[in-house]
């Protein structure tokens, strides 16, 4: 059976002495060779081809997100699964973008290793469960914002007009006044243009406003 070549890279000797011992363990897969920054890696990508590159973020002389981006655009064979203790959006999505095939958090299941070795080296990507939920939620806020700033373009010329003078801390009987209508007008285009945009406060509105550049500080 022809097993995973991998290359172990982080700057602690314990660590990569630790994963060393744990791949040992998984039949089809083969440590060739460590390395303790990214620009080791890239050395040893060049001269031992291994299909997959285990891969810390912060390391001295090269970090794991440029070692990332020359391994995936010089050597596009072999993949990277990136292994670190950072597991926050300020991390995840760099490296995502920087062309690895996977990441992994160190504080997840020892058994998340070998099985994120093995995806990636069938050309599938691995997300550990704490970085899955991560996106997921990254990704609902996104469409969340995205719905309402599309659901804006639905509000009627009026009803922009009262979401601006509110905003901006009119009341009810001020834009009423200001408009040329009637208080209970003025409350029935709030009470749509909060539907609308699924905003249920004054404050929520104010935010939303300013995000907006309907009305700056």
């Amino acid at each position: 059976m022809q097993k995973i070549r991998v290359l172990v890279v982080d700057d602690h000797t314990i660590v990569r002495d630790g994963i060393c011992a744990l791949l040992a363990l998984a039949g089809d897969i083969e440590v060739v060779g460590e390395a303790a920054n990214g620009s080791e890696a890239l050395n040893k990508v060049k001269e031992l081809s291994p299909d997959v590159v285990l891969m810390d973020i912060a390391m001295p002389i090269m970090g794991g997100l440029e070692a990332t981006r020359r391994i995936h655009k010089e050597f596009p064979k072999t993949k990277v699964l990136v292994l670190t203790q950072y597991d926050d959006k300020e991390y995840v999505f760099p490296v995502i973008e920087s062309g690895a095939s996977g990441f992994i958090s160190k504080a997840g299941a020892s058994s998340e290793l070998v099985s994120g070795i093995r995806a990636v080296y069938q050309g599938d990507s691995y997300l550990s469960p704490s970085v899955a939920r991560l996106m997921v939620e990254n990704y609902q806020h996104t469409a969340g914002e995205r719905s309402k700033q599309d659901t804006y373009n639905q509000l009627t010329e009026r009803e922009r007009d009262v979401l601006k003078l509110l905003a901006e801390g009119y009341s009810t009987q001020e834009i009423a006044n200001m408009l040329v209508v009637t208080p209970k007008t003025v409350e029935g285009h709030k009470t749509n243009l909060m539907a609308k945009l699924d905003i249920h406060n004054r404050i929520d509105l104010v935010k939303y406003a300013l995000r907006k550049g309907i009305i700056r500080i």
